[in-house]
């Protein structure tokens, strides 16, 4: 009786030890943002910080939460949708209020592109990338931003600017 507990105990060892699998940390997976660098339209090599700028989603009743809103930038990481083709913000200048009303200067700046879906790991699951980026700036007669361009279409790391935007 005693060999056979010895042997239902070595088996159980066994069974226990070969079924655990190992803890699951997800490190590598985040999905970027799109790195925008303000630059001077007369002096386009200089970095040119936006005052009290303000960025909200098109069509959302809050702002951007990846930076600080209303402060003087040269650079912003704003997130895309993964779900959509593009995404719309609008970018206030000079953002201040005045009895609840926005009295900055708006302009209204769309980014197109296509989803690519990548699979990192079972921890981190799938993250999303993005190419052919493009833009669409809603003109009006009193356009802050003077030009755009478009440094990398394809957006799949954070580390450096991915549009320029002159004003």
């Amino acid at each position: 009786m005693g060999k056979l507990r010895i042997f239902l105990l070595i088996i159980l060892v066994v069974i226990s030890i070969t079924a655990c699998e190992k803890d699951d940390i997800c490190v590598d997976g985040d999905t970027p943002l799109l790195i925008i660098r303000f630059y001077d339209n007369d002096n386009p090599g200089e970095l040119k910080a936006v005052p009290n700028l303000r960025v909200a989603g098109l069509g959302q009743s809050f702002t951007v939460d990846t930076f600080a809103d209303r402060t003087s930038s040269d650079s912003i990481a704003i997130p895309l949708r993964i779900n959509e083709a593009n995404t719309g913000f609008v970018l206030i200048s000079d953002s201040a209020d005045e009895d609840d009303l926005e009295t900055g200067n708006i302009d209204t700046l769309t980014f197109e592109y296509n989803t690519l879906e990548i699979f990192i790991s079972k921890a981190c699951g799938y993250i999303a990338n993005y190419d052919d980026l493009g833009e669409l700036l809603t003109a009006d007669s009193e356009n802050w931003i003077q030009n755009i361009e478009i440094v990398t279409p394809l957006i799949q790391q954070q580390d450096s600017a991915h549009v320029k935007i002159y004003h």
